[in-house]
């Protein structure tokens, strides 16, 4: 995760308090636990400083020490945190009742994502009783490039945009449908938004489709995406366009909330939600 250096706000910033959030963020990359002295090359910190940023963030809760007492890892602070972040978000707020209600309908599992740079990040489940070979859950982030539901919450990005987003080449495959260079994935969102869904095979996971459907704010921006996540591979004709058509109504239903919630702010959002269901787009 970088950390946002707004230049104009330098003469604001905390250094120390920078450098402890640079180390918690470089310890929550998902990787191995770190050592201290690991951490100081990663960063170009000196160990001593290191040492006592950890020794603060330990205190605090939001790293704790593996068992070899050597090594470091989030804490439940951590955690706490993103939940309290999450409880208060309006979108998984008003998404909570609106995935139970497709999943009911539909008896699959479903989710709510939201884009954070080049990746997804899952803000909300709602798992179904029925058997899902896959390891996500709220917190979970993959690359946005790879996953379906990545590619409905880029339908707004023009080229240039999406060339800015992504300026490694070649993107890293995660499975044999992965688009590899910016071009081949704007040709792949231009033929999601002229066929007007997204639905995928084992785009990411082997053995897992997805059928997903954009949310939008009062302004018509795409805020998120809602997926309904399928144990097979293969789903005939006309349960795909059942399971599209209700995605797309669950999105609907939660754009409507969101736009009227700000409304309830911000009067003049309300006035265009009528623009906030076009577009939408099935994983």
């Amino acid at each position: 995760m970088t950390m946002p250096r707004p230049d104009a706000q330098d003469k604001y910033l905390v250094p120390g308090l920078e450098r402890g959030l640079r180390v918690l963020c470089e310890v929550g990359k998902g990787e191995l636990n770190l050592t201290a002295p690991e951490l100081a090359r990663r960063l170009q910190v000196p160990r001593t400083t290191v040492f006592r940023l950890l020794s603060t963030l330990e205190h605090l809760g939001f790293v704790a020490r593996t068992d070899s007492r050597r090594e470091f890892g989030l804490g439940m602070s951590v955690l706490r945190l993103g939940f309290e972040y999450l409880s208060s978000l309006a979108l998984t707020q008003h998404g909570l009742p609106v995935l139970e209600a497709l999943r009911d309908e539909c008896d699959y599992s479903c989710h709510l994502v939201v884009r954070d740079g080049a990746h997804i990040v899952y803000v909300a489940k709602v798992a179904s009783e029925r058997p899902l070979a896959s390891s996500v859950n709220v917190g979970t982030r993959l690359p946005a490039h790879a996953t379906a539901l990545g590619r409905v919450l880029l339908q707004d990005m023009d080229i240039d945009a999406l060339r800015q987003l992504f300026p490694v080449h070649p993107l890293p495959a995660h499975s044999p449908s992965t688009p590899t260079s910016v071009d081949a994935l704007a040709a792949m969102l231009e033929l999601d938004r002229a066929r007007g869904h997204v639905y995928s095979e084992g785009f990411f996971e082997p053995g897992i489709s997805t059928v997903a459907a954009a949310v939008r704010d009062g302004n018509g921006q795409i805020v998120a995406a809602l997926g309904v996540t399928i144990p097979q591979t293969r789903i005939d004709a006309d349960a795909l366009r059942v399971l599209v058509q209700r995605a797309h109504r669950a999105a609907g239903d939660l754009s409507a909330r969101l736009a009227a919630d700000a409304g309830a702010d911000m009067t003049s959002s309300s006035s265009r939600i009528s623009s906030s269901f076009n577009g939408t787009t099935a994983q």
